[in-house]
Formats: structure tokens, sequence, C-alpha cells
């Protein structure tokens, strides 16, 4: 080998190393090394927060048979959550009896803070729904008994008032200004385990998995039990509401998601008011415009929603819209799908005028309507809605929320029976049911009021059936669609 070829020997090397930076620092050049930065340390942050984080446990009676068998609380809030069907838990009650003192407990278990000193804890709706009976634990180990001032299922929040003075309070941040990348932390009582602490990165914003509210998705460790609990971000505040997961198996899996506290709070304050949300109402059915849809109408852009149908009587009919419209904007800001329509238009007081912008053959045009108010649940005397029946548990079980076809929309659709399709989840999404699909029968029964469409799902509940046989229409196609519930 020549000698031009050959490599200094290691000390050589180290020496001449040496010597470049030194020549490099005499020259005040500064070597470009990776400077080293430290992982966040979160105990000062749980010093802070954790004292105003608390523990929720529910109870509620039911009527079991005697063959049912007992299972943990902790467990109880997981098959909720989820929507599974949950095994009541039985303490020796007569069958078929009314509830009472003695009477068996459907219990849960999740977790809130406290936002006001008086005693005003923030939570999910889905932890304290249907609850007789509410135990707030504040982390210096006193019970206090709750009152639920008013729960919103479509936000999945509620808020409920302990009796007490002085208490330590979360301080509220902007949701809106967190940034993907950053890093967050969660405190609740996964498992029942209460206080404990988890932390990730927000992943994600603006994420569509709720009815209403785009959620902030991160990779925090959520468990059943955290549901309810803040997200902290590194200021120490609060910035979202720790609330869902995605699974495939019932357990975390590096994906989970917060309702933003600038929406949450928002909700909160309505239900202190009144102890429920009101919300606008139009009367279409929208759904999202595609990129060769847009070409061909001449759009250009796939931005929009497409209006499939206007309830007859609705505000929109009444303000001039008509199927086929693809509306662009909501006085003046921009609708990119669907699901912005419904939150926009959600936004609206009703009774207020809002300004559509549509594109209609060709060319935009604004359109004026005064907008209604969206149908809610009934109020029970804690602000929640009244306890649904059997029947309504068995669609909810399968992740299904529908509704009653008017007249006009029959009579356009042509049709005798069926349902329409307003949300899915669970076991209906991942049978691929969609919202706005028409579902015409249930079991080779056919359904045409909500009703009938519940009762139905409620028989099949009831026999144990391990497939239940739908009749599905979707645009000008039927199919049939299999639904498996988990048992």
């Amino acid at each position: 080998m020549h000698a031009e070829n050959r490599l200094p020997p290691a000390r050589t090397r180290f020496l001449l190393s040496s010597a470049t930076l030194a020549f490099a620092l005499a020259l005040g050049q500064a070597p470009a090394f990776a400077q080293p930065r430290e992982l966040p340390d979160f105990a000062e942050l749980v010093e802070r927060v954790g004292p105003a984080v608390v523990n929720i446990r529910t109870a509620e009676k039911v009527k079991v048979a005697d063959n049912q068998a007992e299972m943990n609380e902790q467990m109880q809030e997981f098959f909720r959550r989820f929507g599974i069907p949950v095994p009541n838990q039985r303490r020796g009650a007569p069958r078929g009896g009314a509830p009472d003192d003695d009477a068996p407990t459907r219990r849960g278990v999740g977790s809130g803070f406290i936002l006001s000193a008086d005693g005003y804890v923030l939570t999910n709706a889905h932890v304290v729904q249907g609850a007789d009976e509410v135990i707030v634990t504040l982390t210096d180990k006193r019970e206090l008994k709750a009152k639920i001032i008013g729960a919103d299922q479509r936000s999945d929040v509620a808020v409920v008032k302990v009796e007490a003075s002085g208490l330590p309070i979360v301080k509220v941040g902007d949701s809106n200004k967190a940034r993907v990348g950053e890093w967050v932390m969660a405190i609740g009582s996964p498992f029942g385990l209460e206080n404990t602490v988890t932390a990730g990165i927000i992943s994600a914003k603006q994420r569509d998995t709720g009815d209403l509210l785009p959620l902030i998705q991160t990779d925090v460790a959520i468990n059943p039990g955290n549901s309810g609990g803040p997200l902290v971000n590194m200021r120490g505040e609060v910035i979202g509401i720790n609330s869902q997961i995605y699974s495939q198996n019932g357990g975390y899996m590096g994906i989970s998601f917060a309702i933003p506290i600038v929406e949450a709070v928002r909700v909160a304050d309505e239900l202190r008011a009144g102890g429920r949300v009101v919300r606008g109402f139009l009367g279409v059915l929208p759904r999202d415009i595609t990129k060769e849809e847009a070409d061909a109408l001449g759009l250009g852009k796939a931005q929009g929603a497409v209006v499939s149908s206007v309830n007859a009587g609705s505000p929109a009919e009444k303000g001039g819209v008509e199927g086929g419209d693809v509306i662009t904007k909501v006085d003046g800001k921009v609708v990119e799908k669907a699901v912005d329509l419904r939150r926009m238009i959600a936004a609206v007081k009703p009774g207020n005028k809002a300004t559509l912008t549509v594109f209609r053959r060709g060319s935009f045009k604004d359109l004026v309507v005064t907008v209604g108010e969206a149908e809610r649940p009934k109020a029970g005397s804690d602000g929640t809605a009244d306890k649904e029946s059997p029947a309504a548990n068995a669609s909810a079980a399968l992740g299904l929320k529908v509704s009653e076809l008017t007249d006009a929309q029959r009579k356009e659709l042509k049709l005798k029976s069926g349902v329409k399709v307003d949300s899915v989840s669970g076991v209906a999404a991942r049978a691929g049911l969609r919202e706005g699909d028409l579902i015409l029968s249930v079991d080779n029964v056919e359904v045409s009021t909500v009703k009938a469409f519940q009762a139905q799902l409620a028989k099949a509940d009831k026999d144990k059936a391990k497939v239940i046989n739908l009749v599905v229409r979707r645009d000008d196609v039927v199919s049939f669609v299999l639904l498996k519930p988990v048992r």
C-alpha cells in the first residue's frame, strides 16, 4: 500500500483533531456540535395540578336476574365507555322487584377536575350518565356527595357540584394554541388507581371522532378510569378533558383523544347556567363532496358540504336551501366538510340569522336562514337526560343513533319504511354503517319509526341472536349489513 493512502495512527488522529479544534476556537468559531436537550420534568406540574384532580365514583340501581354475575366497578366504566352491554351486579334483591336500598347496583369509576373553589367539577358525561349517586374523592381523602348540574351527551361534557369551599382549582389554558408535538400529561384514576400520572405528546389536532367537537389526539396512556381527567401542558394549564381511546382490544394502544378545553368550558358554562346546552338546527342531511364531484360541478376545490336532502318545514327549506346545493361558507367561515357545517350551525343561537354561501348550478349564492333549535333529550330533575329504556339501550350498545324520515323525505325517496342513521360508532361502525344510511328492516321486519326500530333491536338482543341482519339503503343501492354484538 502506498504511504499516501495510509491513515495516521489513532493517537496522531486525536492530536490532529485537537489541534483543529484549538485552531477553530482561536478564530472564534464555535464547533458545530448538537446541543443536548433534557427531557421534561413533570414533577413540579404534578404538585401544582394534582390537588385539583378528583376521583369520581358512581352507582346506579338496577333490576337483575338471579343468574347475573358480579363485576368489579373499575371494569364497569370500561364496558359502558366502549358500548359493551354491562352485566349488572347482584346483591340479593328480589327477582323482578323494584330497586330499593338493597337493590343491585351498577358501579362506575372516572376522573374529574375542580373548576372553582366553591366545588364545581368538570368531567365526562359518560362518567356520570344514568348515575343515582355520585361520590367525589379529593386528594386529601375527603369523600363528598356530588349533585349533577348538567350533562351533555353530544359533547361528552358534564358538570357536578360538591358542597365545599376553598378547594384547589386548575388553571384553564387555551387549547386553540396547543401545538402538535408539544409535551402534555394526564392525571386520573385508571382502574381506580387514584392520582396516576402519564405523559406524552400531542399527536394531532382537529380529529373528527367526536359528534360535534374536533378532538385533540395524543399518545398519553389513557385507560378506563382516566375519563374526565385533565390533559395538562408544560405551563400547568388544562387544555383538554381525556375522553376516548382508539382500541381494537379495549386497552390502550397508543392513541387517545381529549375534548379541547375551550369547547368544554363553553359547554360547562351553559350547563351551569341552565342545566342544558342549546344548539342551532338547520334541517339538512349533509355529506362530504368528492374531488370528482367538485371537478364535474366546476367548483374546483373539493371543499364544502353537499345537501343530500332538506327537511320539510325546516329553517333550511324556509331559507331557500335545495337538495344538491354545496354549502361552502357559514357567515363567511369556510366549510371544509360536512362535519364543519354541523358544528358551525350548532354554535349559532336559535332564532339568530346565518348567511349560507351555496354553490348551485355553476355559481355561488348567499342565502339567509333563521336557525332553529335542535331537538334535545328530555331533562330530568338533575339536568341530565331521562334514563333510556331497554330498547334505546340496545341501539346505543350497538353504536347507533337514528331518526325518523319525514313524509316529504319518504315521498322523495319512494320509501314506505325506514329510519335514517344520524351517527355510528362501535359495532355499527365496524360493520360498515355510515351516517346518512337508511335502515329499512331489522331481522326481516320493516321499521318505520325509531320506536319500532329500537323495539326490534331489543327483541334481537333479548333472544341473544348472534347476528342481527339489517337491510340498508345507501344512495340508490340496497344491501345487507350484519351486526355482531359483543356479548
